[in-house]
C-alpha cells in the first residue's frame, strides 16, 4: 500500500491495543483512534474520520457485531480480529477479512491490504 490509511482500533486488551498501534505505525499508517467497548466504538463510527477498522469480535460489553453492522452500513472497510472465535459470523459479515490472534506485523499488513483492496 502506498497511501497511508487512517485506522480505528477496536480492542479491549490494552497490551494488544499498544501492539496494534505499533504495527499500524510501523506499516506507515495512522491510528485514528481506539475504542475498548462496543459503546465507544459506535460513537467513533458515528464520528467517522478513518479509512478502515480493526474490530475485535469480543469486547468487554459483548460481541462487536453491532459495530460491524454500523461499519458496513456506512461502507467503511473493516477486518475482524479473533483469538479463537468458533461460531460462524452472521451472514452479513461472512465474507469479512479475519485476522487471527496472536497478531504478527505481516498478518496485520496482509489483512489491511485485503480489506482495502478486495479481489
Amino acid at each position: 500500500m502506498t497511501t497511508p490509511l487512517s485506522v480505528l482500533i477496536v480492542e479491549d486488551e490494552p497490551l494488544i491495543v499498544m501492539m496494534l498501534e505499533d504495527f499500524v505505525d510501523a506499516l506507515d499508517h495512522v491510528v485514528a483512534g481506539t475504542a475498548s467497548s462496543c459503546a465507544d466504538a459506535l460513537v467513533a463510527v458515528e464520528k467517522g474520520g478513518f479509512d478502515v477498522a480493526i474490530l475485535d469480535l469480543r469486547l468487554t460489553d459483548g460481541p462487536s457485531w453491532p459495530v460491524a453492522d454500523a461499519l458496513a452500513d456506512r461502507g467503511i472497510p473493516y477486518l475482524l480480529a479473533s483469538g479463537g472465535h468458533v461460531d460462524p459470523p452472521p451472514a452479513r459479515h461472512a465474507g469479512a477479512v479475519m485476522l487471527a490472534k496472536p497478531f504478527t506485523m505481516d498478518g496485520v499488513e496482509d489483512a489491511l491490504k485485503r480489506v482495502v483492496s478486495p479481489k
